[in-house]
């Protein structure tokens, strides 16, 4: 093997490494509100258009690499979909009170908690 080659074979296992807690995290939790659906949709769009040019190039570590990305990729959207769910799918009113302007967070919202059972 010649020094490029070896050199994209270490980077792919490092980029293929480093995406594995994100993808852990997400299938673990379940939890997908800190992603935009328009990200990951374009990014496999993305990965589908690269894929001309990459799979026209000679066999090599940036075949897997991008093979890698785009499951990923996909994995993400799909489960992205599956898992995150409307306010009136999860029974609210389609109002996040959470994160409304003035909405006391945190040892606040304990304290205005604790005024209103008073």
């Amino acid at each position: 093997m010649n020094l490029p080659v070896i050199a994209g074979t270490i980077s792919t296992v490092l980029f293929a490494l480093s995406t594995l807690p994100m993808l852990l995290k997400a299938v673990r939790t379940r939890n997908m509100e800190s992603y935009s659906l328009g990200h990951m949709a374009l990014s496999n769009v993305a990965n589908v258009v690269h894929s001309v040019y990459v799979f026209s190039l000679p066999p090599g570590p940036i075949w897997m690499l991008h093979a890698f990305y785009g499951v990923a990729s996909a994995l993400m959207l799909v489960w992205y979909l599956r898992f995150s769910r409307t306010p009136q799918e999860a029974g609210g009113t389609g109002v996040d009170v959470a994160s409304a302007p003035g909405t006391p967070t945190g040892a606040d919202a304990a304290t205005a908690a604790g005024r209103r059972a008073t």
